[in-house]
């Protein structure tokens, strides 16, 4: 395995901690596979994020939005002290899963079926924000003479 040093990028740079952050994540091999989860893009602004989340109720599972980063957290109770499994099978340990998001997209709606979490969410950029057309004012057209030498 290869280790990158990027802190010479760094030296000069004040307020690229989130690109740091972004770096360290891209190149650590070690993430976590569970739960699995698919991230589709729907249209241009729209996506969804789909969890399996076997053995957890609505209760047993949190998602916040913080800034530009969606959490979420599931820790399923257990079945009580006079359970005794044979085989246990289905993985219900606790778990975080931590997403970047880009900047204005915000959580729409989340659904939980089947042990399917599905997690809607849309890109909704401010008018403030948006590009818009200048009209361009006094376009009259100008003939430029050449003088004989």
């Amino acid at each position: 395995m290869r280790s990158y040093d990027l802190s010479p990028l760094f030296r000069s740079t004040v307020g690229f901690d989130r690109m740091n952050r972004l770096f360290d994540n891209a190149y650590n091999t070690e993430m976590p596979s569970y739960p699995p989860y698919n991230i589709e893009k729907l249209g241009d602004d729209e996506y969804r994020v789909t969890m399996a989340v076997a053995g957890f109720g609505p209760d047993d599972l949190e998602i916040t939005q913080k800034e530009n980063a969606l959490f979420i957290k599931g820790g399923a109770k257990t079945g009580g002290e006079n359970v005794q499994y044979l085989h246990r099978g289905i993985a219900a340990r606790a778990f975080e899963r931590r997403f970047a998001l880009a900047d204005h997209v915000n959580v729409v709606d989340a659904g939980l079926d089947n042990g399917i979490l599905v997690v809607e969410l849309k890109r909704e950029v401010p008018e403030a924000l948006k590009p818009r057309k200048i009209a361009i004012a006094g376009a009259t057209s100008r003939t430029i003479e050449q003088k004989a030498a």
